[in-house]
């Protein structure tokens, strides 16, 4: 189960790699366009803008297996192995709450704006529900790795 969860995780983690490069393109294509042939598009900032969104989203999860976020080990590099690894689960609880609290109102956000049919106030005019569904998909592969980081965490370092 754990692999399924961290392949997903890594999957989702070079898909968010792939887009954020897509979005180095499209900005510098956008600046050629509108700088040297003084033809700009009317697209381009909202499509960065939606693939950003997913981007950010989606390598949550990947961030998260890495261990790639930001620490401040002040506190934690003084504690012994056992408080160490209480603090550690703390955070891990308070991460995996968080994403499932936004997974619960980012799909009531989605089925909103489904509902009502909601679209962006620029010249694409893109469904809402095409940029907020990264909300619930990105926290719950995050809410997924965040509770296999905690087994791992106790599984292998309480086998000690």
């Amino acid at each position: 189960m754990f692999t399924v969860i961290d392949r997903v995780s890594d999957a989702a983690g070079r898909l968010a790699a792939w887009l954020f490069f897509a979005i180095g393109f499209l900005i510098t294509a956008e600046v050629i366009a509108r700088y040297v042939f003084t033809a700009p598009t009317p697209w381009t900032e909202e499509i960065s803008q939606a693939l950003q969104i997913w981007a950010t989203y989606l390598a949550a999860a990947c961030v998260l297996r890495n261990r790639d976020l930001i620490v401040i080990e002040f506190f934690t590099q003084r504690m012994g192995p056992r408080r160490r690894r209480v603090a550690e689960t703390f955070s891990l609880l308070v991460v995996l709450a968080f994403a499932l609290v936004a997974v619960v109102y980012g799909c009531a956000v989605v089925a909103e704006s489904v509902a009502q049919n909601r679209h962006t106030s620029t010249m694409l005019g893109l469904p809402r529900w095409l940029t907020e569904t990264a909300i619930p998909l990105g926290f719950g592969l995050l809410s997924l790795q965040a509770a296999a980081e905690l087994v791992r965490l106790w599984v292998r370092e309480g086998g000690r």
